[in-house]
């Protein structure tokens, strides 16, 4: 899954992955992205910093708080590489951090590391 308010993002993500076999779906934020979760419940979720309404430190946490979704991976996208930014996200519960602009290759070997 990702989860990004950027079309440009969402769509280069989602094209590389469905290349590569992978099943996608996406949400712009992270409320659209919390009934997409609970209906599809992806093996991975990439996720955006940034967002309106539930940015992603929100949406990571409410998503690691459901007992159902909290050993879901959830990778976050930023361009924001701060080492503030990569603890946030650690507290948040995420497992890793890939920076934007990403490639191919991060988007596969955080999903051959985590799936």
């Amino acid at each position: 899954m990702v989860i990004d308010n950027s079309n440009t993002i969402r769509m280069t993500a989602e094209t590389i992955l469905k290349k590569e076999g992978f099943e996608v779906f996406t949400a712009t934020d992270g409320f659209q992205a919390m009934s997409v979760i609970a209906d599809t419940r992806p093996d991975i979720i990439f996720v955006d910093i940034m967002m309106p309404r539930l940015d992603g430190y929100q949406t990571c946490k409410l998503i690691k708080n459901n007992k159902h979704f909290r050993d879901t991976p959830i990778i976050m996208l930023s361009s924001k590489d701060s080492l503030f930014d990569r603890a946030r996200g650690r507290v948040a519960g995420s497992d890793e951090h890939i920076n934007k602009p990403f490639t191919k290759a991060e988007l596969l070997r955080a999903i051959e590391r985590f799936v």
